[in-house]
């Protein structure tokens, strides 16, 4: 079983207080290395593609040396093909040092610039976070409303889900 938050949290830990360079870093080195990743997984590829990466990456620092290497560990066990999913981990785990939070916030129309910082200011009064980066996904098939999503906290103010709550309940009445 693959344990993305594992990976995370190693890298996180390693890099401490360079970590949001070191992903900075890591996510630059990912798209090229995605379009041969197949084909060079295994320890003897892997240090091909690790002298590669230090020879394309121009620079020594201790952020970008560990991408190098932690890109050529994921490609050794095999488990590069999980890169997107580790990267949301490490983005969570930096954001959460930070005090940042991270909102999404699905819509059938696009928010209003009031709503939205009403929605932002209310958030940040709840919580109590620092900051938060709020992004915004239209989805007409919610047909009105909005659903919130704050890690995993879920709330559905959308005629859909509304229209599917009564549903329930008119089911079971029956």
């Amino acid at each position: 079983m693959f344990r993305g938050n594992c990976w995370a949290v190693a890298f996180v830990g390693a890099l401490g207080a360079e970590a949001a360079a070191g992903l900075a870093c890591l996510q630059a080195m990912v798209g090229p290395v995605k379009s041969i990743a197949g084909a060079a997984f295994g320890y003897r590829n892997s240090r091909r593609l690790e002298k590669l990466l230090r020879e394309s990456a121009g620079t020594s620092d201790t952020a970008c040396e560990y991408a190098i290497r932690f890109i050529t560990l994921l490609l050794e066990k095999n488990v590069f093909k999980y890169v997107d999913a580790i990267i949301r981990n490490i983005e969570a785990l930096i954001n959460a040092q930070n005090g940042i939070l991270a909102v999404t916030v699905e819509s059938a129309e696009p928010l209003d610039a009031d709503f939205e910082n009403a929605l932002r200011e209310k958030i940040l009064e709840r919580t109590g976070a620092v900051r938060i980066t709020m992004n915004t996904l239209l989805v007409p098939e919610l047909l009105g409303g909005y659903v919130l999503r704050i890690g995993g906290f879920y709330i559905d103010a959308s005629l859909k889900g509304q229209i599917e709550k009564m549903a329930v309940a008119l089911r079971a009445g029956i």
